[in-house]
Order: C-alpha cells, then structure tokens, then sequence
C-alpha cells in the first residue's frame, strides 16, 4: 500500500509497559485487524466486522485509549473501529477492552489515511471520531497536519449520506485551520459545537486545561 510522503503523526514515547505487552499478547487476535506489514491486506468491511451494529463509528488515532473505551461503553449497540499506529496505546487499549468487558472495538495498526484510502470501502462509515490530533504548530510543518483538503474528501467519500465527523483540537489556530478546509468543501455543513457529554476529558486534555489551553469541538454532518 501507498504510503504518504508527509506522515501527520510522530511517534512519541515507544516504550511499551509489561502490562501493555501482555494485554496486546492476550488480546491482539481477539480485538486486533493487522494490516502494518500485511503485503495484501484484505479490505475491511465495517458492516461484517460488527453485523449487530447499526452504526460503526472510526476512531482516528486513539491515544492511550481512555476516551475510546469510555464512549464504546456508553453506546454498545454502536461498532468503533480504532486506528492506532503507537504500540503502547494499543496495549493500553486492549487492557481497557479486556478490563472493561468490552465487545465493540476492533483495533486498526496502521496510519488512518492508508487505511482509508486502500480498505475501507466508499460509503461505509457512519461518522468518524478524531480528537486531539497532532496541531503540528509551525508553519513549516502545516502540511503534516491530518486534515487537509484532500483528507475532507477521503472522509466524505467514506461516510454514509447523513454521516459526520466530530474533531477535537486544543490548539486554536488548528481549529481555525479545519473550519476553513471544511468552509470550503460543498460536502459538509456545520462548525463549532459544545463539547458532548459523551467525551470524556482525557489525562492529555486535562493538562492541556490546566495550562489554559482552549479546547475547540467541531461537527460536520456530509451534505
């Protein structure tokens, strides 16, 4: 598969714990869909992987997993597919998993927008989840931002008419950022939300908010 020249990640403390090792060791081939490192990946179609769902939700980049975890308890009838590259967050996710006795999380290891462009089929997600993405603050990395305009469309040919995508940022000049990308896109309608009782606020947000960042949530519904 293709891989993009500008990755939108960084990969940020790989140390994996003993705990996390061992819950990826017990948990992988339950919970887990590998495709990193697969030569033909089989495409993944999200209505077979939770037949019992009427919605499958994509968690872009899932962290440590304490928000995924949290919002796949309060809607169990809803399926989340969770794309995470950083090995000790899908150790610490599948701990969550096991821990919490969750059923509707399958785990992706691979960068989101490979998976998207070259398996998940057009039309078949239901909204996508991307919150907290690397802001990548200096101009001279702007492009490695995960929302660009090209990632609009790819998220848009996705979605399922009526879907959306719900991002959460605490950096205001990448909120800015995304509400003019999505203002210019016919496919969207939407902006600026209060933030959702569903998200939890994460270790990572919270310490954002201690040091006065400004936490922006936004909702695009497709057009």
């Amino acid at each position: 598969m293709e891989r993009p020249a500008n990755r939108s990640y960084k990969l940020r403390g790989t140390r994996i714990t003993a705990a996390q090792e061992s819950a990826t060791d017990q948990f992988w081939s339950e919970f887990g869909i590998s495709v990193d490192g697969v030569e033909h990946p089989a495409p993944i179609i999200p209505a077979e992987i939770f037949p019992d769902s009427q919605q499958v939700i994509m968690e872009i980049g899932t962290g440590m997993g304490e928000a995924t975890a949290e919002i796949a308890r309060t809607f169990p009838d809803v399926g989340f597919l969770a794309v995470e590259l950083h090995r000790p967050g899908i150790g610490a996710l599948l701990a969550r998993i096991a821990e919490m006795k969750l059923q509707n999380i399958r785990i992706i290891n691979d960068d989101a927008r490979v998976v998207l462009e070259n398996l998940i089929p057009d039309q078949s997600i239901s909204a996508f989840h991307l919150y907290f993405p690397d802001p990548w603050p200096k101009k001279k990395h702007w492009k490695r931002r995960i929302v660009q305009a090209d990632f609009v469309e790819l998220i848009s040919r996705k979605l399922q008419p009526g879907g959306y995508i719900h991002i959460a940022t605490d950096w205001v000049p990448y909120a800015q950022w995304i509400v003019n990308l999505f203002e210019k896109s016919d496919s969207f309608s939407g902006g600026a939300i209060e933030k959702p009782e569903f998200r939890p606020t994460t270790k990572f947000e919270g310490q954002g908010l201690r040091k006065g960042h400004e936490v922006t949530d936004l909702k695009y519904f497709k057009s």
